[in-house]
């Protein structure tokens, strides 16, 4: 049977359109690619959709690039701009996410415009994916595509708001972080109440900030863990020798990081420098643990682990401190319990360790509680179908999908095919840091490489 497409990419966010600057830059002539995308700018999914210039990268532009074998073009991009010229050394910087998506979308035409295959743009959003003899269907409201390979990029899905009396609510009294045109709506004056102090907390404040609100911000955690900045200097070599660590299991690294952290401190490094030490080879620890010791690593070291790793840009750290220090942004650790509508305003409860209660009354609950690893709770019909089908299976430990370290799906059979492979956040259980835009730049070029010789 002849396929509408030799490859299809579900998701056109950051992930899938890296994937399609790597596949049009390797594919052979002839080749057919499509994205399938609902949203009409590629390139944005959620990280990248912000219009706000507070939101900002959480990497430093130095190693924002797209592309693997160029490590400085997003730099060339940035110089060839009228905002950044004459801006001297911007490879330090942390800049505006939605520079990025503009680079990812003239990196796209630019592979569109010189590359031997052709690139379909589809704004439908895809409900269905099955496999037959000669191929993999695709299925929206009103239509269908066949397609000889299927990538799924389908990104980040936020958490539902964990509290009861959640449902009951709706915008305005409560909005997502990563709602900005909402969160700017929010009167100079009113009292919010923030749940979750990860990334997406750190965009609210910001963009609270940029609208001029001066009304005390409540933040609830259940560790009371706030995101920690990067070091302003660049980071050095603090000598950690990783490959000892990966024969070690959980409690026993961890005691090695805590000990290589203390020598960097007494050689006058920072403990940032020691994380980067790490960050290239997390893949490779997360693998070499054992399936007791990931599971006491999501239960005890998780948010640990991610204000560490997942750092914030100093200038997103100096607004945090600075509104701390006023007292307009107050840090609660406790566990939201319950959400009840007023007339005016949201009656909110939390409960902290002991089970106390917190009583809060505000105008607006943010949620912020992050990214969803649970494929089952994404409330996403393409991937419900994927697992009902039996085309998927549930990741290790219940996020993302199974897959094996070439990212091809593993079914309910336990076979991965080459024909159907995922990227980026639905690889987590398998890869752990598989949502950075270094991870996901190397997982587009391994895919484009595998699938070089996919052509009409």
């Amino acid at each position: 049977m002849h396929c509408d497409h030799d490859i299809a990419i579900v998701g056109g966010g950051a992930a899938g359109t890296l994937a399609a600057i790597h596949l049009l830059r390797q594919a052979r002539p002839g080749s057919r690619i499509a994205v399938y995308e609902p949203s009409p700018r590629p390139g944005e999914g959620v990280a990248y959709s912000t219009r706000r210039r507070e939101h900002l990268l959480n990497v430093a532009a130095g190693r924002m690039s797209a592309l693997s074998d160029e490590p400085a073009d997003f730099l060339r991009w940035l110089a060839g701009r009228e905002e950044y010229a004459g801006g001297g050394d911007l490879s330090g910087c942390y800049l505006p996410r939605r520079d990025y998506a503009a680079y990812l979308r003239d990196r796209l035409r630019e592979a569109v415009a010189t590359s031997a295959a052709t690139l379909e743009l589809r704004h439908h959003r895809i409900t269905a994916l099955r496999r037959h003899d000669t191929g993999l269907s695709l299925e929206w409201e009103d239509g269908r595509a066949t397609a000889g390979s299927v990538l799924l990029a389908t990104g980040n899905a936020p958490r539902p708001l964990p509290a009861r009396g959640a449902s009951t609510l709706g915008a305005p009294r409560l909005l997502e972080a990563w709602d900005s045109e909402g969160l700017a709506t929010i009167a100079p004056d009113a009292r919010v109440c923030i749940v979750g102090t990860g990334l997406s907390m750190v965009d609210v404040v910001l963009t609270l900030a940029g609208t001029g609100h001066r009304g005390p911000v409540h933040l609830l955690s259940r560790h009371g863990l706030l995101p920690l900045a990067h070091a302003p200097d660049s980071p050095v070599d603090t000598g950690l020798d990783v490959d000892a660590l990966l024969a070690l299991d959980l409690r026993a690294r961890l005691r090695r990081l805590r000990e290589r952290v203390a020598e960097a401190a007494a050689d006058g490094l920072p403990w940032q420098a020691v994380l980067e030490r790490l960050r290239p080879r997390v893949q490779a620890l997360w693998r070499s643990l054992h399936a007791a010791d990931q599971r006491r690593f999501l239960r005890h070291v998780v948010r640990y682990w991610d204000i560490h790793r997942h750092r914030i840009a100093p200038e997103a750290d100096a607004v945090l401190q600075e509104l701390r220090g006023s007292g307009r942004l107050q840090l609660h650790r406790a566990r939201l319990d319950l959400v009840t509508a007023g007339p005016r305003c949201v009656h909110v409860v939390a409960r902290d360790h002991h089970g106390n209660a917190l009583p809060l009354d505000v105008e607006h609950v943010i949620n912020a509680t992050g990214v969803e690893l649970r494929v089952q709770a994404m409330r996403n019909p393409l991937l419900e179908q994927l697992l009902g089908d039996g085309l998927a299976e549930a990741g290790a430990h219940g996020i993302g999908l199974a897959t094996d370290a070439e990212g091809r799906l593993v079914d309910a059979h336990g076979i991965a095919r080459d024909d159907l492979r995922a990227i980026g956040s639905l690889r987590i259980g398998e890869a752990w840091e598989s949502l950075a835009v270094p991870e996901l730049r190397q997982q587009a070029q391994a895919l484009a490489c595998a699938w070089s010789d996919v052509a009409a």
